[in-house]
């Protein structure tokens, strides 16, 4: 451990299970020192998280519902409470009905089109703005995205067009905040065995094709994603805002398959 997070606080949004990316970044967060809370949706989830809070030191658990605005003050304010600041937000929150990942986007529903937007880019700017409040002496905001914003991806559709909205809000906000000393960034995984990740169709082969071609022959680790996520909450990372940051093992630089796959 290197301490690179050593006196920082923060909140940790989206963890599902110990396949999570928003628990590889909680790990890897916590092994540099940092002080960690965390938040979840419902009973269920709050089962699954609470030995894997217990496991990194944290009994900071609310159940937060992003889509309520009671739900969201309460848990705001209980960070307010609790530490007075942060450091730090992770936002790993997303959601979609899977049914409209298959087909053509033309057929998304309005009502999905809603929910999809926000809960996956909406959200973001709703914490980005609750979270600023308790960062008087600047801070760091970060979310997760994916190649589908920006290049057609099978069976993403909608929250391709979410992602790209959650993108474009990165950088909005890096630029309104930015004053203030708040970073803003997004980090873009390549496809992961997350239990998000496993709800899109095609996942498998996704995830095979992906190894097989990026220039590292390699999917991204949550030890690689949580590294990265350190970097960006570090003093190290003072000068970077409003970036998307790829950790793919390179698959983004490619217009084609690896010519022994084509």
């Amino acid at each position: 451990m290197a301490d690179l997070l050593k006196g920082k606080r923060g909140l940790i949004m989206g963890v599902a299970n110990e396949r999570s990316i928003a628990w590889g970044i909680a790990r890897e967060m916590h092994r540099e020192g940092a002080e960690l809370a965390f938040t979840y949706q419902g009973e269920a989830f709050g089962k699954r998280l609470a030995p894997l809070a217990e496991s990194v030191g944290s009994d900071f658990m609310v159940d937060v519902d992003v889509t309520d605005d009671a739900s969201m003050d309460a848990a705001f304010d209980a960070l307010k409470t609790r530490w007075g600041s942060i450091d730090f937000l992770v936002h790993a929150i997303a959601f979609s009905d899977k049914n409209e990942l298959t087909g053509r986007i033309s057929d998304t529903s309005r009502e999905n089109f809603k929910n999809s937007l926000t809960i996956s880019c909406y959200s973001f700017i709703d914490c980005a703005k609750r979270a600023s409040a308790l960062m008087p002496n600047g801070g760091t905001l970060l979310t997760l995205t994916y190649q589908g914003s920006n290049h057609v991806t099978p069976f993403y559709n909608v929250m391709g067009v979410a992602k790209a909205a959650l993108e474009s809000a990165t950088r909005y906000l890096a630029n309104d905040l930015g004053p203030d000393g708040i970073r803003v960034n997004a980090i873009s995984p390549g496809p992961m065995k997350t239990l998000a990740g496993a709800a899109i169709g095609g996942a498998r082969k996704t995830y095979k094709h992906t190894d097989q071609n990026a220039p590292l022959r390699s999917n991204a680790t949550l030890e690689a994603v949580g590294g990265t996520a350190v970097y960006l909450a570090s003093d190290a990372g003072a000068c970077t805002t409003g970036e998307i940051i790829r950790v793919d093992g390179g698959y983004h630089v490619l217009g084609m398959p690896q010519s022994e796959n084509l």
